[in-house]
């Protein structure tokens, strides 16, 4: 491939193009109108405007970015996560074009895209499956059909669109009698999302981790599986730390979960980057999840503990390329990593969007940090899409220096004008729970529960310490007259960094 077209946006498109500079490929940008000055398309070699900012009438348009790629002369499209990664339609489109889409064939992204299809596939390759209906629950299939297989299933219960992901169109039942409404209001979520509303029954395994295991296969028959990576700290069912390796996993388990992902991926005959997940119960017994059929947020944590780029290689296996990786070396992790998805949004507001205009940024650096980001001072975080400015990555020599290195890093980030996650995160990896391991998927919105509202400050400061220090200051300030005077430099709280930081100037007060 000598040109690849990006048919993405924000910070995925950077990393691609990254990929594509380091291999002397010409790199091909689409923008909606918001996105027209984006980093993505300052640093392509051509960039394209495909519509207004809704992705529906730009990025989910097949037709355009087809119709770009022919005009551009590129010979390769690259789909990032989002958008139309994972949609067959498009792949058979590049395809028939003569594109060379990178990423696996339409049909495997169609197989293995079906929730029931998939827990199909994994039987048949012999890795288990958490217990649930084999075929999708259509709006033909009677409640008193829905309730007859959920008894013989066991409560609870998880009701899941057939075609979903990111917890939409899933509710979780405990009481046979809230399953009719359940599943009324699962369907009629998963046809808004994502346009079939067929969904089905899986047993509820009660706190489990989720483990997924990156893999890259090639046409020839070789597929590598690398150290397993731990998604466990979700917020409603939604990844906002990964790590890898997992403290949870020993190497013989590990060698059984990512021999099973293997064997998955084989029996379906995939190729190029996808990842299969699994839920790991208490007893250490795991079972198949889903299939992610592209390159995953979390990818640049396997990169740093394995040393393998995995966009390269996504775009070596769709030229033909064999895999000449060391299975046994991708067993055994290089150190471990750390990555937390710095959102525009105020986590003291119950994590509510805040988009606007970035007054300035300053992206962390030092030894064992990687920012992947779309960001720039300046830039509109716009409304249109995902609010994600960034992932940062940390990378250490074991699970401790790894999270002394994220920490750091938090601290130097520095984003003004919106509010981000970032005080979230310098919270969530000074919790004793995360220090131990001692999480599961269910843990985050537990402990945010009790926390009820409580706003997210820098360790170490805490709201009765700041108030205190604020009275103690009027207090030496406040003149014979009785009315408070603040001179040049005296003390202030501003909100720096995505947390509270106090400047005393002690020295103005003498």
């Amino acid at each position: 491939m000598k040109k690849i077209l990006i048919a993405n946006r924000g910070e995925i498109a950077v990393r691609i193009l990254r990929a594509c500079r380091d291999m002397g490929i010409a790199a091909v940008a689409v923008y909606s109108e918001c996105d027209r000055t984006a980093l993505h398309v300052r640093g392509a070699d051509e960039a394209y405007a495909i519509g207004p900012n809704p992705a529906r009438d730009s990025y989910l348009r097949i037709d355009k970015l087809i119709d770009v790629a022919r005009r551009a002369g590129a010979d390769g499209v690259h789909p990032g996560y989002g958008f139309l990664a994972e949609n067959e339609a498009f792949a058979a489109a590049c395809r028939d074009a003569g594109l060379t889409f990178i990423g696996p064939t339409p049909e495997a992204i169609e197989l293995m895209g079906s929730k029931t299809a998939a827990r199909q596939a994994a039987i048949k390759a012999g890795v288990p499956v958490v217990p649930g209906t084999v075929d999708p629950l259509g709006a033909d299939v009677t409640d008193e059909v829905i309730a007859a297989r959920a008894a013989e299933i066991g409560y609870p219960v998880l009701i899941k669109a057939v075609a979903g992901g990111g917890g939409k169109g899933m509710r979780s039942v405990a009481d046979p009698a809230a399953l009719s409404g359940a599943i009324r209001a699962a369907r009629s979520e998963a046809g808004a999302a994502f346009g079939d509303s067929a969904v089905y029954l899986e047993r509820q395994v009660v706190h489990p981790r989720h483990i997924e295991v990156q893999l890259l296969g090639d046409a020839h028959g070789t597929v590598v599986p690398f150290v397993e990576r731990e998604c466990s700290i979700q917020r409603r069912h939604q990844k906002v730390i990964e790590e890898t390796p997992s403290i949870a996993v020993p190497m013989d388990l590990r060698r059984r979960i990512t021999s099973a992902a293997a064997a998955v991926a084989r029996s379906v005959g995939y190729t190029n980057a996808g990842t299969i997940e699994f839920l790991l119960d208490r007893s250490g017994e795991f079972f198949f999840l889903e299939m992610n059929t592209r390159l995953q947020v979390e990818h640049p944590i396997t990169e740093l503990v394995s040393g393998v780029d995995l966009v390269q290689w996504q775009i070596r296996i769709a030229r033909g390329e064999r895999i000449d990786l060391d299975p046994e070396r991708l067993l055994r992790p290089d150190g471990h990593a750390i990555e937390c998805r710095i959102y525009a949004e105020d986590p003291d507001e119950n994590f509510l969007p805040s988009p606007g205009r970035i007054a300035s940024l300053r992206s962390p650096s030092g030894p064992g940090i990687r920012d992947d980001s779309g960001a720039t001072s300046g830039w509109e975080v716009p409304v249109f899409f995902d609010s994600m400015i960034s992932k940062l990555v940390a990378w250490g020599g074991d699970r401790p220096q790894a999270t002394a290195r994220m920490l750091r890093a938090l601290g130097e980030y520095e984003i003004r004008g919106i509010k981000t996650t970032i005080p979230f995160f310098q919270w969530m990896l000074r919790q004793p729970e995360f220090r131990d391991g001692r999480f599961d998927t269910t843990f985050l919105d537990g402990i945010l529960a009790e926390r009820n509202g409580r706003p997210f400050l820098t360790p170490g400061e805490g709201a009765e310490e700041l108030a205190a220090v604020a009275v103690a200051v009027q207090q030496m300030l406040k003149p014979a007259n009785g009315r408070s005077a603040a001179p040049a430099g005296g003390t202030t709280t501003s909100r720096a960094r995505g947390g509270w930081k106090q400047q005393a100037r002690v020295d103005a007060l003498g």
